[in-house]
């Protein structure tokens, strides 16, 4: 019965991801081109040499001839030495004229000021010839000239276009192109001298992303306008009419340009994938080289009979696209590797056909991880359907390779999504059972005891390893008042919540409770796991505990009035016995061994230090760079030698302070002066007492303690006695 819900829990799940693949919201979408992106990466397409050149209007044309827009006369000589000097087969502007040359000295000498300062009017003639537009368009006149026109935005669109026929084959597939809002005009007497008028833009104007697709003809109000490569190559293949192809079944959809011998594949929209190929210098051509005086035989090789398109890389012109192979590359180049494309016939496809495809891979999939999953564990579904999404991939690889383009990610994320959602059922409903007691032994075990249990097969032997651990002993003080004056149950409702606190302080810092005694907390580093910088863990481990102590205190005890809590905290580094310690009836994780024993000692020394955090030499030495103090050679109880202890501060923001710094150098001359001398200087604590108060207010009931502890200070050698008798 299990198997029977697990089965149609299953296909509920193909059923949904498949609706969502149809639905295609847009993170779908975006995953598709991402990964389109990716294949044109690991397989860009190669440079040809093809007859397509780009003369470049760059940085160091402008800065010789002037800045951008140039003077149509410029232009025109420009269009004159590609067509004349160099056989250009077509001359194609990826730049607007909209309006008249605003550079023209017809328009100067047109202006009410300029006449009265000549000696004669000027007449008509010499204003038509010294009219740059009127010039440009006399040299464009007998010239293959192609001239751009861009989405506008004024809603408004242009005189429809006129330099060539549109025949419709299929149920009005135009009515599906790409749409533009509005378009810029051409200057009129440059529109009538043009052999063709070409769409600019690579996409739509609010669509700034990654240009993977180009619409090969734009629907405007004023008729199908085709883009500035088709038109290039419409001039220069000299015909007179396109043709949509389009569906017979299917109103708006578009399946093909037919243009001369070339039949150029679509999207449903008439937009045109692109395959990229990376940058090459060879396509470029400097506009300062095929405007420099005289020919260049080797400029003429390059460019003659070749589909010019004129365009710029220049920064400030703004006229920089990204491609999917991740470069940053002029618009022009876009224009000149669709011409590219299309003149070696290698086209990107994908259609309703590849869409239906990727939904039939998804389910086969999706169906291997259902059955096997059904049948076995997780794992051996997992590894199945690793296999079937492997071959997915390796499929899609390859079509990409003969010009299909297949996306592999719906496929082997949704199976991977249903995979997880049945592995989530499993989880939740057949081994409910199974996480109930795993529930019930978190109690008792910090969870990365549990992690090492599982992991170790759930050895629940007894016995243990000996570790390098630092072990943490936490005490409350001023309990036993605060206990006095409450009731049992709102004693324990505090204890829990501060220990709460207390333990996420420690578990943060990856340490393990050990036990809870009383008002007291045992916890260690590095075991059962290793963890990298455990001593300095256990150290912020231990300041937390400080600011969660004050935390509480300010939050709920000081409302109440009632006296503050405070805490003794000893730290402890050395090897240890970690493991299952106690009866084979009744066992606990824990640590025990010598180290143990003088973290616990370190923390009742506390009191006599009068300071809240205290830490033995190798912990201060291995943290590193925490802010501590000396505290002198403590006796502890059990040992048979005193101790060297240290104060915790701070961590290395206190301990990198320039205050710290001040109190470190003043705290040193006091105890060098207190071990020489055997008494306390006079000033020297009222001064480290002053500095302190800036780092760490507890510090002042450390200072006041010192003058009644002088014999944990040991006395320097005898030339530093001396020195320090003749200093005082």
């Amino acid at each position: 019965m299990r198997k029977f819900g697990f089965l149609i829990l299953g296909l509920l799940m193909v059923m949904g991801v498949a609706g969502l693949r149809l639905a295609d919201p847009y993170p779908v979408r975006a995953a598709r081109l991402f990964y389109f992106d990716y294949l044109q990466r690991t397989w860009p397409r190669a440079f040809a040499d093809l007859p397509v050149r780009v003369v470049d209007i760059d940085e160091a044309a402008l800065a010789q001839f002037g800045q951008w827009p140039w003077p149509r006369n410029r232009i025109a000589e420009l269009v004159r030495r590609l067509s004349d000097d160099y056989g250009a087969a077509v001359v194609a502007f990826d730049v607007l004229f909209p309006e008249p040359d605003r550079l023209s000295l017809s328009r100067l000498l047109a202006d009410p000021r300029v006449p009265p300062l000549l000696s004669a009017p000027p007449t008509p003639e010499m204003l038509s010839a010294f009219d740059n537009d009127r010039v440009l368009a006399q040299t464009m006149q007998d010239r293959p000239v192609v001239l751009g026109m861009a989405e506008g935005q004024d809603g408004e669109f242009a005189a429809p276009y006129q330099k060539a026929g549109f025949v419709e084959v299929g149920l009005a597939p135009a009515r599906g192109l790409v749409p533009l809002r509005s378009t810029t005009g051409v200057l009129s007497m440059l529109q009538e001298a043009a052999r063709g008028i070409g769409g600019i833009n690579v996409g739509p104007s609010d669509d700034p992303g990654i240009v993977r697709v180009v619409p090969l003809l734009w629907q405007t109000g004023a008729g199908p306008l085709p883009a500035l490569p088709l038109e290039a190559l419409r001039v220069a293949l000299g015909e007179t009419t396109y043709r949509i192809l389009g569906a017979s079944d299917a109103e708006g959809v578009v399946s093909a340009v037919r243009l001369g011998g070339y039949t150029i594949p679509t999207a449903p929209d008439g937009q045109f994938w692109i395959h990229y190929r990376r940058e090459d210098a060879r396509l470029y051509v400097p506009a300062a080289a095929v405007l420099a005086p005289g020919i260049d035989p080797a400029l003429r090789a390059r460019l003659q009979g070749t589909i010019v398109l004129v365009g710029t890389s220049a920064a400030g012109l703004l006229d920089l696209r990204t491609t999917p192979l991740g470069q940053t590359v002029p618009g022009v180049s876009i224009h000149a590797q669709v011409l590219e494309q299309i003149l070696s016939g290698d086209y990107l496809t994908r259609g309703d056909l590849e869409a239906g495809l990727e939904i039939l891979a998804f389910i086969c999939l999706s169906a291997i991880v259902v059955s096997v999953m059904s049948m076995t564990s997780p794992v051996v579904s997992m590894i199945a359907g690793g296999v079937a999404a492997l071959a997915v991939l390796t499929t899609s690889g390859v079509m990409f390779q003969r010009g299909t383009l297949f996306d592999a990610t719906f496929p082997m994320a949704g199976g991977f999504a249903v995979f997880l959602l049945l592995a989530a059922y499993q989880f939740i409903i057949a081994d409910r059972d199974k996480r109930r007691i795993r529930r019930s032994f978190l109690h008792y075990v910090a969870p990365s005891v549990l992690q090492e249990i599982e992991k170790s097969g759930h050895n629940t032997e007894l016995g243990g390893l000996i570790r390098p651990v630092t072990v943490l002993f936490c005490d409350l003080r001023n309990f036993t008042p605060l206990s006095e004056r409450m009731s049992p149950q709102a004693l324990v409702a505090l204890l829990n919540g501060l220990f709460s606190t207390f333990t996420d302080c420690i578990l943060k810092e990856n340490g393990t409770i050990d036990k809870f005694i009383g008002d007291s907390v045992m916890a260690f580093w590095n075991a059962p796991l290793e963890t990298p910088g455990y001593h300095a863990r256990a150290c912020h481990a231990a300041l937390a505990l400080r600011g969660a102590l004050r935390t509480f205190n300010d939050s709920a005890l000081a409302p109440a009035g009632t006296e503050p809590l405070a805490v003794g905290v000893g730290l402890a580094s050395g090897p240890a016995c970690v493991g299952n310690i106690g009866s084979r009836q009744r066992f606990s994780y824990s640590a025990i061994g010598d180290t143990v024993n003088i973290a616990a000692r370190i923390e009742a020394s506390s009191r006599h230090l009068n300071y809240d955090l205290v830490i033995c030499e190798e912990t201060r030495a291995e943290a590193g760079g925490m802010a501590t103090l000396p505290a002198g050679q403590i006796a502890l109880k059990g040992k048979s030698g005193r101790l060297r202890l240290h104060i915790l501060v701070g961590d290395a923001s206190v301990a990198g302070s320039e205050c710290f710094a001040r109190l470190q150098l003043c705290h040193d001359e006091l105890l060098a002066v207190l071990g020489a001398l055997g008494r306390v200087p006079a000033g020297k604590i009222e001064r480290c007492k002053q500095l302190a108060a800036e780092i760490e207010p507890g510090l002042a009931g450390f200072y006041d303690r010192i003058p009644s502890r002088t014999a944990d200070f040991l006395p320097p050698p005898p030339d530093r006695q001396r020195s320090l008798e003749h200093q005082v």
